[in-house]
């Protein structure tokens, strides 16, 4: 299989209480490189746009909300066929539901403070990466 790539952001619940590390080893052990990342802090702005998907769901104004509550990682991720394996490593968006040994069983708090983003289609991932890199930063590694 190719390589592709995919995002991840590692949320403001896991940045902010030093869980940075582990989700990227973690990532890391599974087989991802890291290509880029950086520390980001969401405007309010930036986060709409970000989770524009979700503007009619119910829970829009709360994820917006914690999504700006502090600083965050995105990190460009390599590997071969990423995301459906990304999706996999994370686990389920509950962690009382993911899989044991994944990053949300691991570091997740609850349903909404679920330790990290993952993009969740390639056509999706391509639009999430280019809000966070530019073209340049996908073409290191």
């Amino acid at each position: 299989m190719n390589e592709s790539d995919t995002l991840a952001i590692i949320k403001p619940d896991a940045f902010g209480s030093g869980k940075s590390g582990r989700i990227i080893a973690h990532l890391e052990a599974a087989g991802f490189q890291v290509v880029a990342a950086r520390v980001s802090r969401l405007s309010r702005t930036e986060a709409e746009a970000f989770y524009a998907v979700h503007r009619v769901r119910p829970f829009f104004g709360s994820l917006v909300e914690f999504m700006t509550s502090g600083p965050c990682m995105p990190l460009l991720l390599r590997r071969a066929d990423a995301v459906p394996h990304l999706r996999q490593v994370i686990g389920a968006t509950d962690p009382a539901e993911a899989d044991e040994g994944t990053v949300r069983a691991l570091y997740a708090e609850s349903k909404e403070r679920n330790a990290i983003h993952a993009s969740d289609s390639p056509e999706n991932s391509d639009i999430e990466i280019a809000f966070f890199f530019t073209g340049a930063e996908r073409l290191q590694g």
